[in-house]
């Protein structure tokens, strides 16, 4: 137990350490290739931080284990808006863009609506799969094309001394946040799943839960690093694009090696529910009370809401 506890304290460390080399390298990027803070956010940072999930998904598929492959990524898509949001929103408030809310939340929400429908018969299949994964190429061509044609329109402070920053340093630096998120997240998760398991806690709650957060905690280390540093943009852009890489590459990657069959009925009597509903969500909260600024009393109440879905999961 004592070496348990010692991998998730190491696993959390590295985590951070690796959210701080990932944001630094993503504003760099976003000078030298001349995208907005956005776009850098929903693409290199939610990669690389959205690896622990693949890895997982991948490993636990191929062992027969689906549940820990739908749960890991159900629960982590609910962590990354409950628990990393709201824990984001609480420490600075954060502006909403309105692009964002054109083109990235509703690719989100119909991403997750999607998943539902596929999961509806019991399985994500071969086909399934690679038609998330395509959706996923298709909406990258489309933020991409979006970011050029509204290029200088983000007008978010950066450091600017970050624009002088040399290729091999942001290597470097890419390299080291995704080594450093890696083999924390490995970590933390196989702490996490030994403590969990040695106190009798069943597979679907551990994947819905320890390792869902576990994996999660990527994003709320550069989240939480990015808002401190005013650099909000990438705080959205992370977790929206974590959530939307986490269903179209994860489980579209992971249904394509070996189909995903659904066998803990909470996922989809329950579960799933909550994924959606924490998604659809962020639209009423942008502009219930002040329009587009996600400030701490409604970080406090997303927060809340993932507190009672922890509670009401333990519970079953």
């Amino acid at each position: 137990m004592i070496t348990s506890i010692l991998y998730v304290i190491v696993g959390l460390v590295l985590l951070v350490v690796g959210g701080e080399f990932l944001v630094r390298s993503s504003v760099a990027l976003s000078f030298r290739l001349k995208l907005s803070k956005m776009v850098i956010g929903l693409t290199v940072v939610s990669f690389a931080t959205s690896a622990p999930e693949l890895l997982v998904s991948i490993q636990a598929a191929l062992d027969g284990l689906s549940d820990i492959s739908l749960g890991n990524v159900i629960g982590s898509n609910i962590a990354n808006i409950g628990l990393v949001l709201g824990i984001t929103a609480i420490i600075s408030p954060l502006a909403i863009d309105r692009d964002f809310y054109r083109f990235n939340w509703p690719v989100m929400l119909l991403l997750s609506a999607g998943l539902y429908i596929l999961l509806m018969d019991g399985v994500l299949t071969r086909i399934e799969g690679g038609v998330l994964f395509v959706s996923l190429l298709v909406y990258l061509f489309l933020l991409i094309k979006r970011a050029r044609n509204f290029s200088g329109t983000d007008a978010e402070e950066v450091d600017d001394s970050l624009q002088k920053t040399s290729n091999f340093k942001i290597i470097t630096w890419l390299l080291i946040g995704g080594g450093a998120l890696y083999f924390g997240s490995e970590l933390l998760v196989t702490g996490a799943e030994i403590i969990a398991l040695k106190m009798g806690i069943s597979e679907g709650v551990i994947a819905v839960t320890l390792i869902a957060v576990g994996t999660s905690v990527p994003e709320l280390a550069a989240s939480v690093i990015a808002a401190l540093k005013q650099e909000k943009a990438i705080s959205l852009g992370n977790l929206i694009g974590s959530n939307i890489f986490n269903i179209a590459s994860v489980l579209g990657i992971t249904s394509l090696i070996q189909p995903i069959l659904v066998k803990d009925e909470i996922l989809m009597s329950a579960n799933i529910y909550w994924m959606l509903g924490f998604a659809i969500v962020l639209l009423p909260l942008a502009f219930i009370p002040k329009k587009m600024i996600l400030g701490r009393y409604k970080g406090l109440l997303i927060f809340a809401a993932y507190c009672v879905f922890i509670a009401m999961v333990f519970i079953k």
